[in-house]
């Protein structure tokens, strides 16, 4: 829960600061996108020294690749808005961060997580998200 929650929280808020700092200095969208895969991998290597397990299979090396590609769809959306809207950060990632929303759904239907949930706190948990994500994108 501490490494890969709230460590990740950080390093995710330090990249949102980082993706604007990156729109304030100035670069166009494909050279971002390339810039930031190109982090990817240097962190990839990074972790396969520490982690030196080359397990692959066609299956799992093919959902990793749409995971990346769907995260780098995003991640140009996101740099569109900054970009080309000048959406001020403090906006736009609460609105982003409901992903977790769609990741919860679609974990408690795929993985059936379902089974390991409290449902209460799940609804309320889920209904803080949506109505904080709203009152921050309308302030």
């Amino acid at each position: 829960m501490l490494i890969g929650g709230i460590v990740a929280a950080l390093f995710f808020g330090l990249s949102a600061v980082f993706a604007k700092a990156t729109m304030k200095a100035g670069i166009g969208l494909g050279p971002y996108l390339i810039s930031n895969g190109l982090g990817f991998i240097i962190v990839g290597i990074f972790f396969w020294s520490i982690f030196p397990d080359t397990t692959i299979s066609i299956q799992s090396g093919f959902m990793a690749l749409i995971m990346g590609a769907l995260a780098g769809i995003a991640t140009g959306l996101v740099a569109v808005a900054l970009l080309h809207y000048n959406i001020p950060l403090g906006k736009l990632v609460p609105l982003y961060n409901m992903n977790t929303l769609v990741a919860v759904l679609l974990a408690l239907w795929l993985f059936a997580e379902w089974k390991h949930v409290h449902t209460m706190q799940l609804v309320i948990g889920s209904a803080l998200i949506v109505v904080g994500g709203t009152l921050v994108a309308r302030a």
